[in-house]
């Protein structure tokens, strides 16, 4: 008894750490991707790009993660996960140390594309630690801490640095010292999941095991993922889209571009809450039933945005992230009911591939709708694609049934 106790806490203990340094991944990580949106406007004004080069230099970034999402997972079955996890941060933060020496379009291009290269690994990967280290009721609340942490990231870097440069400090010695922190940290994730025994190469399996191991792809119901397939691409497309051109919507409506930023960083406030919060209401209310209310309240929210008088608007930001962001939470965590545990990392290489091609999408689609008819416009369009969710929702619902979730 007082063994299996024991156990127990080690188990607890472990599984902590794991949930620890999965999350500080995904804090920097989507910390120095977000940080993205908030350099482009200055950017745009320093190197003189247009809304469709910033459109184009989002996309690449995306496009270079989406080439090698599904891959990880496949490559995470041979190396492990936690060599991949330092590798793409180590990436990312020389993609950063490169784009501080930009002095053209091509320059950005090219270490944005190399960011987004190193940025490939982090989501499918440790998404897949933290469901092979809970099980049962405490996996969607982890997933669900886990995209919070990101959030959280999000939040402190591109708040970060909207202060410095609020400050007077130079756009290129923070983003070179941004990129430091990326190499910092690849080496860290290497000591922690060493020490929590998690994220190695896995061992080699007898030919008895082989033969139990599940085939294909693990998937137990093709109508289910098909269902949050469709509403996590429209998701993404907005969360990604909005996030972008917010803070070109402020600055014509009047907000000094040291204040444009806010508009990011306020928004991903709401994000934090968001992420955090429904993944329990996810598990209080049933998957279906509260995405439905989260996507409805994100549609208003959007609206009320686009109406409001820009200090208003401000003030809405926080509330429209909670909404916004906070459905992938249930959506991404959705993934380990509808596939097998040994197939999961390619399930969570799935769903983020198609968020990234969603995101390549956003960044080109909603760039040439604000080039050509304005970003009001843009902001209509997105609330209209959420909308179009609410319609895919009863056939996950039926999906999910199928699946056993």
């Amino acid at each position: 008894m007082a063994m299996a106790e024991t156990q127990m806490q080690a188990d607890r203990r472990r599984a902590g750490l794991v949930l620890g340094a999965c999350s500080g991944v995904h804090a920097v990580q989507d910390g120095l991707s977000s940080t993205v949106n908030v350099l482009l406007p200055i950017l745009a004004q320093s190197l003189g790009l247009s809304y469709a080069q910033v459109g184009v230099v989002k996309a690449a970034n995306l496009v270079a993660m989406g080439v090698l999402e599904i891959p990880s997972g496949f490559m995470s079955e041979r190396w492990g996960a936690r060599i991949l996890l330092a590798f793409g941060l180590a990436v990312v933060g020389l993609g950063y140390l490169w784009l501080a020496q930009a002095a053209g379009f091509s320059t950005v291009l090219f270490s944005l594309s190399l960011a987004g290269v190193g940025a490939a690994f982090q989501h499918t990967l440790s998404s897949a630690v933290i469901a092979a280290a809970f099980e049962g009721p405490g996996r969607r609340p982890a997933l669900g801490t886990y995209n919070a942490a990101g959030d959280v990231g999000k939040l402190a870097m591109t708040g970060l640095f909207t202060l410095l440069i609020g400050l007077g400090v130079g756009w290129r010695a923070v983003t070179f010292g941004y990129g430091v922190i990326g190499i910092v940290l690849a080496i860290l994730v290497i000591v922690l999941l060493t020490r929590a025994a998690i994220g190695g190469p896995p061992r080699r399996l007898d030919p008895g095991e082989t033969a139990a191991q599940p085939l294909g792809w693990g998937l137990r119901s093709r109508r289910a993922f098909m269902g949050l397939t469709a509403i996590n691409f429209l998701d993404t497309m907005v969360q990604s889209g909005f996030l972008t051109f917010v803070a070109f919507l402020m600055i014509e409506r009047g907000a000094p571009l040291g204040l444009a930023g806010l508009a990011v960083v306020l928004t991903l406030a709401g994000g934090v809450v968001g992420k955090f919060c429904c993944g329990f209401l996810a598990r209080r209310m049933g998957i279906v039933p509260s995405l439905v209310l989260v996507e409805v309240l994100t549609v208003a929210s959007i609206l009320a945005v686009v109406a409001a008088p820009i200090e208003t608007a401000y003030l809405l930001l926080p509330l429209l992230g909670v909404f916004l962001q906070g459905s992938s939470s249930i959506t991404y965590a959705t993934v380990a009911d509808i596939f097998d545990g040994a197939r999961q990392a390619r399930g969570f290489s799935l769903i983020y591939t198609t968020s990234t091609i969603a995101a390549i999408v956003a960044a080109l689609a909603f760039g040439l709708i604000s080039e050509t008819f304005g970003l009001e416009a843009t902001m209509l369009t997105m609330a209209g694609l959420i909308a179009a969710t609410l319609v895919i929702c009863p056939a996950l619902g039926r999906g999910l049934a199928e699946a056993g979730a």
